[in-house]
């Protein structure tokens, strides 16, 4: 009552504010104006806009004044960092809030993977809410170190920060009404449900949205993103470091549909949130889509707090949370100072509040069955195979067929065609399953690639042109108890441990970039001619994406929702 009495009084102009953001050009999220007004900050909200005075003020003469970017998809396991390390590095890119999916630490720790994610982001000078995953595992075709049922996830109802239940990506049991799904859908009846439904279309994806999924993230092509804005969903344009929309999403972005439209990042890895930003990068290629500033940032504000019924985020307006950067430039966004509840936190290159965090031990399970290099081996049962065929900077995959190349009975990878052999080893139960299969597109000539980043049960996956090396890959995984490995000869190129769950570093973010890149250039050196192999080979073990991935119980034909065999 005190708070609002404050704000009420400095509003009014009758006590002066605790903050005065002199001169700026305010970027109005509901009108797209830009208007030149002070903005007074008390109890940290904002109090008004217009003529302000007190003793706390900072000059944003020929600047802009915006709200905090907020990103309403992302999965922070896949920047390699835990939540404080990932704070540090958004902050001066002006993003002050996230709503994360744990699913991928929920994949392999189950309710303790979120309870992780919740405590560690506690109290950090960036918001971080979170969905509860809905789908842990994935599907029923694959092996996960946990399951999570909706009396698992309603425990944590309670949680100030969850604000319901993440992308629903089982869409196939949702529409054929599989009782643990529906389970869940009913459980969060009343809550904000992410829908995830990569070209479902027509009397399905009436289906779909009827079971109460309001949001997509997987659009690839404007017709697909408008069909479902017709029907009633809030669209992400989802630009990350392996699945690149954007800029193919922009067409159905107008002043009719824009205020149903958000930027997210989805899956970013380190290496690129340094060198090219976050969201302020996503609305720099909005803008120059031919969006208006204006109708970009409310893309990245206010269109996502208000989707995620978070009322009081995402403008520069009266009664809104003091989440405000003040811009050098809109087009490319530059941000000079960072306002989160009131409190500057960034200004100019140097994050002005005390950075503490301790990191806990790490727990990463690894418990896999025995194996060996004939663990590998495929033998010879037909002429030709099936075969992953990647799709460059997309996560879709098609389904196609190649010649089987056979030495001595057993059927082997055959670089002159492109086609590398690929595994799925499952490390959760030691249940000794491995799925084997063939990728092309990968462009790998020799040598192994490994990780224990696998979407979404984070098995280990390995691609490689021999045995021999597919096994010492795996085996460096395994000996860091989660990781990522490069493999030539037999000898490690290149390593990243990963010992948060497998998924996440202790280590500072420039550390983990650096890593990355290391194991990059190997991938490189190994003949890969994809921009983010690691980010490729990690969705090639995802099961709910069109149309054929590997599991560590073999091939899966996503859109027939079964195992295939290999041999044709």
């Amino acid at each position: 009552m005190k708070n609002l009495r404050r704000r009420i009084a400095a509003a009014l102009g009758e006590t002066p504010p605790d903050l005065v953001i002199k001169g700026g050009k305010v970027v109005n999220v509901f009108t797209s104006e830009i208007i030149e007004s002070d903005v007074a900050v008390a109890g940290g909200f904002v109090a008004g806009l217009g003529s302000y005075e007190a003793d706390n003020t900072i000059s944003a003469s020929g600047r802009y004044v915006a709200p905090g970017f907020i990103d309403g998809h992302y999965h922070i396991e896949s920047s390699m960092i835990w939540p404080p390390e990932l704070a540090r590095a958004v902050i001066p890119r002006g993003t002050t809030g996230i709503v994360a999916d744990p699913h991928e630490i929920a994949n392999v720790l189950g309710k303790d993977g979120i309870q992780f994610m919740i405590e560690s982001s506690r109290g950090l000078p960036v918001d971080f809410y979170f969905m509860l995953p809905s789908c842990v595992p994935a599907t029923e075709h694959e092996t996960a170190g946990a399951e999570l049922a909706a009396r698992d996830l309603s425990i944590f109802r309670d949680s100030e920060r969850v604000l319901g239940l993440a992308e629903v990506m089982n869409y196939p049991g949702v529409n054929r009404g599989a009782p643990g799904i529906l389970e869940k859908i009913e459980a969060f009846c009343d809550w904000v449900k992410d829908g995830h439904a990569p070209l479902l279309s027509g009397k399905g994806l009436n289906a779909y949205i009827g079971a109460g999924m309001r949001s997509d993230h997987e659009c690839t092509g404007p017709g697909e993103a408008l069909e479902k804005l017709r029907l009633g969903m809030h669209v992400m344009l989802r630009e990350g470091s392996q699945a690149k929309n954007l800029r193919d999403l922009l067409p159905c972005v107008t002043p009719d549909t824009c205020r149903r439209c958000s930027l997210v990042s989805d899956d970013l890895h380190p290496a690129d949130l340094l060198k090219r930003g976050h969201l302020d990068y996503l609305i720099g290629l909005t803008v120059d889509g031919g969006v208006s500033p204006g109708r970009a940032i409310a893309m990245a504000s206010l269109n996502t707090a208000e989707y995620f019924r978070l009322w009081d985020r995402g403008a520069v307006a009266p009664g809104y949370r003091a989440d405000l950067l003040i811009l050098k430039d809109l087009n490319p966004v530059q941000v000079e100072t960072v306002i989160k509840d009131g409190r500057i936190v960034y200004h100019r290159g140097d994050l002005l509040e005390p950075w503490n965090y301790e990191p806990p031990s790490g727990v990463s399970p690894m418990n896999i069955g025995p194996y060996d290099r004939s663990s590998f081996e495929i033998p010879a049962r037909g002429s030709h195979v099936r075969v992953i065929e990647i799709m460059p900077c997309q996560i879709l995959t098609r389904a196609g067929r190649a010649e089987a190349r056979v030495e001595n009975g057993l059927c082997t990878a055959d670089g002159g065609k492109d086609v590398a052999k690929i595994a799925v080893l499952e490390r959760h139960r030691g249940s000794g399953n491995i799925g084997l299969g063939f990728a092309r597109g990968f462009g790998l000539l020799r040598g192994a690639l490994a990780s224990s980043v696998a979407h979404d049960s984070h098995n280990i996956i390995c691609i490689g042109s021999n045995d021999g090396d597919m096994y010492a890959a795996a085996k460096a995984v395994e000996e860091m108890k989660g990781g990522i490995a490069a493999v030539l000869g037999g000898k490690v190129l290149a390593r990243l441990a990963l010992p948060f769950a497998g998924l996440m570093s202790d280590r500072p973010i420039g550390e983990v970039a650096l890593a990355w890149r290391q194991l990059n250039a190997s991938a490189v050196e190994l003949g890969c001619r994809i921009e983010e192999p690691f980010m490729m080979l990690s969705f090639l073990a995802l099961p709910v994406i069109p149309e054929i991935r590997l599991t560590d119980r073999g091939l899966f034909d996503v859109l027939r929702f079964e195992h295939v065999p290999v041999f044709l």
